[in-house]
């Protein structure tokens, strides 16, 4: 009736229940291996018809059961009244005898009046189709012999709690054919440490290389109900082994935590309040980060093995306060991401038609519908809520927050260079932009639609619109010789984008990195001790709290960022472009306004490469290297190649490659390769020179058009004259195309044209270009028009 973990294996669902068949099989094959699992033992489900039947209420049971039908009214009285029976039923004295032997075993190997943690574990639960997860009761911190007992049969009822029987039903899953093992195991005490649950799959995106790790103080149970708000760390896999591929982390609020009752308190665990000191600091260090981290990927493997077919996994552990030693106490597969249908693209399409209020350009290929709020201070947000359409002038760095809560953004000005244009995109929302009187035809409380399905030209229509979202299967998108890669920005999108058929990320951009999760200039972090701007300073001390070095700060969260963008690409090329602020977009960063010039006119002032070796910023960009080098050496992702923007000289170039050097980024070594931005003519008169030393090109058609045509792009005034698609520009790409051809250097696009415009990405086909990198939405849309051009000049 009482089976040892030693004893069981997953084969014995029918006799232990999933849960316990799990721990089982980990606690025989893979303590092994070096993974912790606490020592335990099982009732078995024959013990528990033994037990309804031996106590006369079978019967009754089955009878209240069936009862409930298909009526979920019924479920609340009839489940009591199974529950009372249960525990009020007297149990077999042989059933009896084997758990208090047991459990006097058990203490015997960790301790007289050993404490337990109780659960239970049905037949039907734990599956890879339904996890079950929460449906019948757990029992933490039970002591003795007779309180045991107890726990035991009220595990045994609670295959009857409201919830169960409702999960049932929705399962098409009988009650008389699900039965009950009780899991007896040594408690973790994580009380006087921490515990949670982690993942062998990205539970947001389906991205398969990662384990994902959620941490909080005190005992497990908070984390899996869901009471508070844990840590989060993200390790990816592939390069686990040697390295320390930490590649995100977020801080939690953490509020409360579960702990040990008052010994001789008639409950066993208490909620208590978590000091705030702690509460702003990371439940593990990276060494705790990284074994869980082992310890999942061998769970994976080994349920992996066992199923024939990848098998991601559900996994709860915890930390031990007395020896700091962590442990696996449950595993369970995976049943969300592991059923969705992979390789499905969506493709938006207005259902029905209405009054068109504002018409401008779009970005992305998507429909959003939502209330109109009008703001124009991303700090005054008066009425907000998540699922709103923002409408507004224009934005900057400062509205990313909010832009991330919104269901669609609407503009006023900007070009689709903008910042609305690019976040927007970063971040798959559909966005209308260069509305000019967006503000005063929309009201604050008005329901819209924002369509940007159809083209070029965006719409917003009065009320909420029925539109229609097509999933394509990626599979049948053609592969193309012209490498496809992405602009990517956003770490947090590019695990979802990565699933989009691509060759790599030909522009990965640090200012969105810096914007959203640092804020601060580099340089107030540099000179901290020297700032004497009290308001400055306490701000930078609350946002880098814990953080004793300052500039450490700016290197953990610029490489965190970073590599998670390498990682969703992985092993394929992504191209980070150093940082291209220009001196007032730096100023608007916290401490930015001690350390920034004012200039007339930023966007052809100091940015880009000449700061790099400027005595003035050569510090600042010491930092960004840094935060290179630890990604690829430290998180093993040597996919991760550098583009230095805004180069205006060849001089300039020998510069920059000098100040990496000295701060320990060597072209050429360890495979680095370094690319420069072509966006200067300049840089297309002397392609040649700029040749001889880097290893290729990225065209950057937005500035290359504003500096050849001599407009500023940002000026609504010459707009009209703003097309990349002007004589000039295709005559200066063909140039520099033919120039890297020759000198046997790769060379690419990133700038938005052929994002824009299909006429565009076909003629840099025929120019023969290695790549291009588009934004993430028009992908798929411009890849069929490529693979059409390259079938038709094979043809000729």
């Amino acid at each position: 009736m009482v089976l040892w973990f030693s004893q069981i294996r997953m084969r014995d669902t029918a006799r232990v229940g999933g849960k316990n068949a799990s721990l089982g099989e980990m606690y025989s094959s893979l303590t092994h291996d070096g993974v912790r699992v606490p020592n335990g033992f099982a009732t078995t489900t024959r013990a528990y018809w033994h037990f309804l039947k031996t106590a006369g209420i079978d019967r009754e049971i089955a009878g209240l059961a069936a009862a409930i039908g298909k009526d979920k009214s019924r479920i609340p009285a009839n489940a009591a009244r199974i529950r009372k029976i249960i525990t009020n039923a007297r149990m077999p004295a042989e059933l009896e005898a084997s758990i208090v032997s047991a459990y006097s075993k058990l203490c015997r190997e960790y301790g007289h009046n050993t404490d337990v943690a109780v659960r239970s574990s049905a037949t039907a639960e734990d599956m890879p189709t339904a996890s079950f997860a929460g449906q019948q009761e757990t029992y933490l911190n039970v002591r003795g012999e007779k309180a045991l007992l107890r726990a035991v049969k009220k595990c045994m009822a609670s295959l009857f709690t409201n919830r169960a029987i409702s999960y049932r039903m929705d399962q098409n899953i009988e009650s008389k054919r699900v039965a009950l093992s009780v899991g007896v195991q040594k408690m973790v005490r994580s009380d006087l440490a921490s515990s949670g649950v982690m993942f062998t799959v990205d539970t947001e995106t389906g991205f398969r290389d990662v384990v994902f790790i959620n941490a909080a103080y005190g005992l497990g149970e908070f984390v899996v109900q869901g009471v508070v708000n844990p840590d989060e760390y993200y390790v990816f896999k592939p390069t686990l082994k040697g390295h320390s591929p930490i590649i995100k982390r977020n801080l939690g609020e953490k509020r409360n935590k579960l702990v040990y009752g008052t010994p001789g308190s008639a409950k066993p665990t208490a909620k208590m309040p978590v000091p705030e000191k702690d509460r702003k600091r990371y439940v593990l260090n990276d060494k705790e980060i990284l074994e869980l981290a082992r310890y999942a990927v061998e769970i994976e493997k080994h349920y992996s093995r066992q199923a024939g077919e990848w098998r991601p996994m559900d996994i709860e552990w915890a930390k031990d306060g007395k020896t700091g030693r962590l442990f696996i106490v449950q595993a369970r597969p995976e049943t969300v991401q592991s059923r969705k249908k992979k390789n499905m693209l969506e493709l938006y399409t207005l259902k029905t038609k209405g009054r068109v209020l504002l018409k401008g350009d779009s970005v992305g290929g998507k429909i959003g519908a939502g209330t109109a709020r009008i703001i124009m201070d991303p700090k005054r947000t008066t009425g907000f809520r998540d699922g709103d359409v923002i409408v507004t002038d224009m934005t900057d760095p400062d509205w990313e927050p909010l832009m991330k809560r919104a269901a669609a953004i609407v503009t006023e000005r900007g070009g689709r260079t903008c910042h609305s244009a690019i976040v927007s995109r970063e971040l798959g929302l559909p966005c209308v932009i260069g509305t000019n009187n967006a503000t005063r035809v929309l009201k604050s409380g008005r329901p819209v639609t924002v369509d940007c399905s159809q083209g070029e030209e965006g719409y917003v229509y009065d009320g909420i619109l029925n539109y229609d979202v097509r999933h394509v299967d990626v599979k049948g998108i053609p592969k193309t010789s012209t490498k496809i890669m992405m602009n990517v920005g956003m770490p947090e999108s590019a695990l979802e984008q990565a699933s989009i058929p691509n060759s790599g990320v030909g522009l990965a951009r640090q200012e969105f990195i810096i914007t959203s999760s640092i804020r601060i200039h580099p340089l107030a972090l540099i000179n901290y001790g020297r700032i004497r701007d009290k308001k400055t300073k306490q701000t930078i001390d609350s946002m880098t709290y814990g953080y004793a070095d300052k500039k450490q700060f700016f290197v953990d969260r610029l490489a965190e960022g970073l590599a998670t963008i390498a990682a969703a690409f992985y092993p394929n090329d992504v191209i980070m472009r150093f940082s291209d602020f220009k001196s007032n977009e730096y100023a608007g960063l916290v401490g930015g306004h001690l350390y920034e010039p004012a200039e007339s006119n930023p966007m052809l002032g100091w940015r880009g490469a000449s700061r790099y070796y400027s005595d003035k910023f050569r510090q600042a960009f010491a930092l960004e290297c840094s935060a290179v080098k630890k990604v690829r050496n430290v998180m093993g992702l040597k996919n991760l190649k550098v583009m230095v923007p805004f180069c205006r000289t060849v001089e300039e170039g020998r510069k920059v490659l000098a100040e990496m050097k000295k701060n320990g980024l060597a072209r050429g070594r360890d495979g680095l390769e370094v690319y420069v931005m072509c966006e200067i003519p300049s840089n297309v008169i002397l392609a040649d020179q700029f040749a001889r030393i880097f290893d290729g090109f990225s065209i950057g058609s937005n500035d290359l058009t504003q500096l050849t045509l001599g407009l500023d792009r940002d000026s609504e005034l010459v707009a009209p004259i703003y097309d990349e698609r002007n004589e000039a520009i295709k005559r200066l790409i063909s140039q520099v195309i033919r120039t890297a051809k020759k000198h046997k250097r790769k060379i690419g696009i990133c700038g938005q044209a052929p994002s824009d415009f299909p006429d565009f990405a076909r003629f840099l086909v025929r120019e023969g270009i290695d790549s291009i990198s588009l934004s993430p939405d028009t992908v798929i849309s411009t890849t069929l028009k490529i693979a059409q051009e390259e079938r038709r000049l094979k043809k000729r």
